[in-house]
């Protein structure tokens, strides 16, 4: 059997080579992202909502595509909304979160600062999707996170690694590949489960003090694997299948980020946990 980067680097081979395919279309959503409410940097919190709200992509996401349901969704309930790039490789455009992920969290550091700066607040939420809920817990970890953030939710997070069956996995969401392209995927290898990054971000205890973790699984997710993989161990942890709160929920992987407002809901719980109200198979409708 061959060792896993040697299988990884085709993979993420195809996949980059989508990328360049349909980087036309991915311009033209960007420059529709909208210019007041998410990515505006002089809303101001209110006292209702009084930190802003960080969405951070997942693998292969980026700023605008990731987030064209849930930052609207948050934005109409009076959150200030911001997201970033990050994990971008020379030469790929629009697919990011291909870089080493320890970088990746440098990359989340210097963004809150820059929201928690315009915005006047003390410290922000996140909320990721994918890698983009794990790859920042290596910021409060290591970077000092932990001073600047009230709350991390990760939707569907890969937590503890998936396998290369995972990440193989997302292949049918990038149609029309073409000719292999070698280049290296950091941020692929990193998520490997038994990874040295991995290694390092869980090594004496998944979670820092005075943070509040919510991690949104599905049963369904065909990704990070098994879903159950994604739960967090902390004292202020709230772990969420999604098919506790409704049934009829088959989101998977990509499908729990993009538009699942069930899962929304639970966000909105998350982030405003005083205010929270049960979430459900009507969820869907609110």
């Amino acid at each position: 059997m061959l060792p896993w980067k040697r299988v990884l680097r085709p993979l993420a081979a195809l996949l980059l080579t989508t990328a360049v395919a349909v980087v036309p279309a991915a311009t033209a959503q960007a420059a529709s992202a909208p210019s007041s409410g998410w990515n505006n940097y002089s809303c101001k919190p209110s006292a209702t909502h009084p930190r802003p709200v960080v969405l951070v992509h997942g693998t292969f996401g980026n700023s605008v595509d990731n987030w064209l349901a849930l930052a609207p969704y948050l934005t109409s309930r009076g959150y200030c909304v911001f997201s970033l790039d990050y994990g971008q490789l020379p030469g790929v455009p629009f697919f990011n979160g291909l870089g080493p992920i320890d970088k990746s969290a440098a990359q989340l550091q210097v963004f809150v600062d820059r929201v928690l700066a315009a915005t006047g607040a003390a410290k922000a939420d996140l909320v990721g999707h994918s890698q983009g809920g794990m790859m920042p817990r290596y910021y409060l970890k290591f970077l000092g996170g932990a001073a600047k953030v009230n709350a991390l939710v990760g939707i569907a997070p890969d937590n503890h690694g998936t396998t290369l069956n995972g990440l193989a996995n997302l292949l049918p969401y990038f149609p029309g590949a073409g000719d292999l392209l070698s280049t290296a995927t950091p941020g692929l290898a990193d998520q490997v489960a038994g990874s040295a990054f991995l290694t390092k971000l869980n090594e004496g205890g998944d979670t820092v003090a005075g943070v509040h973790y919510t991690v949104i699984a599905t049963k369904y997710d065909e990704v990070a694997t098994p879903y159950n993989s994604q739960y967090l161990s902390g004292s202020d942890v709230h772990n969420v299948l999604l098919q506790n709160l409704c049934g009829l929920d088959f989101s998977e992987h990509v499908a729990i980020g993009l538009f699942d407002r069930i899962a929304y809901h639970e966000v909105a719980n998350a982030l405003d946990p005083a205010h929270a109200s049960a979430t459900t198979c009507a969820s869907a409708f609110s």
